[in-house]
């Protein structure tokens, strides 16, 4: 498949602003893989090019994902505030033609860095700081329709976890195309509003619906949450997800932030883990959950965010691990009910 001069791959959140404005198409290459039919396939692929087996499923569905699925010119990838493997995978694609953008969140967060680090993406996409401003207020519509959605999820109750998951998800790109994005997601939100609480569902065997929050990078599977809603809960917060669609604060309340710069600043998932546990403690609080389920991939050096994160979150958390898309897997399954069991009976 040739490669499209104005596709440009993301291997996650950045500062989408920028190629907005500079006339390109973003690209979310996680979605790509794991929303293909041939995701199999792909890691097949990568494995043959030589990517061992013992590395992230990620990886390697990315990798796949833009040599035979995405055609992108030039592929973003976050080199410090994601996944410690990506400088590498940049450097393999760029060795097979695929033009190569590096960005780096700053660590320790810095405001200065930042501006350093979009100016520099800015000037290698062909645009300017101030365009990619301007571009931040057209973004606003569609970030806020994914405010509605996070509240219909977790307060109205008229939104699964799993279709909360894919919106908020969605956001790193909104799909190539904010306007159309928004438009799908209004008539998303009318159609939901017309729904019975979700919290009264059949499903729920104990004296009231089990409120979870979900923590960690997206999930390769999403039958993790299919799961949860057949054994009486719902995740009715999606951290790294909602953290993709710019939220106001950590509070949920509507404080915008002044420019790019405060906004992803205020984007907690590149910085430190502290800072994370104190967003999903303020959440739990205003959301009222019983549990969180922290999500670990397979071969990623997140894994080891479990080590912090047990001494800061304050609520019951139960760690799943998983390697690659399809089933949730026996073991992981049989966790996550018995840990729904457990917060269900003790209510």
């Amino acid at each position: 498949m040739p490669a499209d001069d104005r596709v440009v791959g993301l291997t996650t959140t950045i500062p989408v602003e920028a190629v907005f404005a500079a006339g390109l198409v973003p690209l979310d290459l996680n979605n790509l893989f794991v929303g293909s039919p041939r995701s199999e396939e792909l890691l097949d692929f990568a494995l043959a090019e030589g990517f061992p087996p013992n590395s992230c499923a990620w990886l390697k569905g990315i990798f796949g994902a833009v040599m035979r699925l995405g055609s992108p010119s030039r592929v973003i990838g976050v080199v410090r505030g994601d996944c410690s493997g990506t400088e590498l995978l940049l450097e393999a694609l760029q060795e097979r033609g695929i033009g190569v953008v590096p960005f780096t969140y700053p660590y320790p967060a810095s405001r200065d860095d930042l501006d350093r680090e979009i100016e520099r993406l800015c000037e290698r996409l062909g645009t300017t700081m101030s365009a990619a401003e301007e571009y931040r207020g057209r973004l606003a519509r569609p970030r806020g329709l994914l405010q509605r959605l996070d509240r219909a999820c977790w307060e109205d109750a008229k939104v699964t976890g799993a279709e909360a998951h894919l919106w908020l998800v969605s956001s790193s790109d909104f799909g190539g195309d904010p306007d159309l994005f928004s438009l799908e997601l209004e008539r998303f939100l009318a159609q939901v509003s017309k729904r019975e609480r979700l919290d009264g569902r059949d499903e729920v065997r104990f004296r009231r619906e089990v409120r979870l929050g979900y923590i960690g990078v997206p999930p390769i599977t999403p039958e993790v949450f299919e799961v949860a809603e057949a054994t009486g809960a719902r995740f009715v917060f999606h951290e790294v997800a909602r953290q993709f669609s710019m939220p106001p604060d950590a509070t949920g309340a509507m404080r915008p932030a002044r420019d790019l710069l405060d906004q992803y600043s205020a984007y907690t998932y590149p910085y430190t883990v502290a800072d994370r546990a104190r967003d999903i403690n303020n959440q739990a609080r205003v959301r009222g959950l019983d549990g969180v389920v922290h999500y670990v991939q397979s071969f990623c050096h997140r894994n080891l965010e479990d080590v912090v994160f047990r001494g800061l979150v304050e609520l019951p958390m139960l760690t799943v691990e998983c390697d690659c898309p399809g089933t949730l897997g026996g073991t992981a399954r049989a966790r996550l009910e018995n840990f729904i069991q457990v917060l269900g009976e003790n209510q």
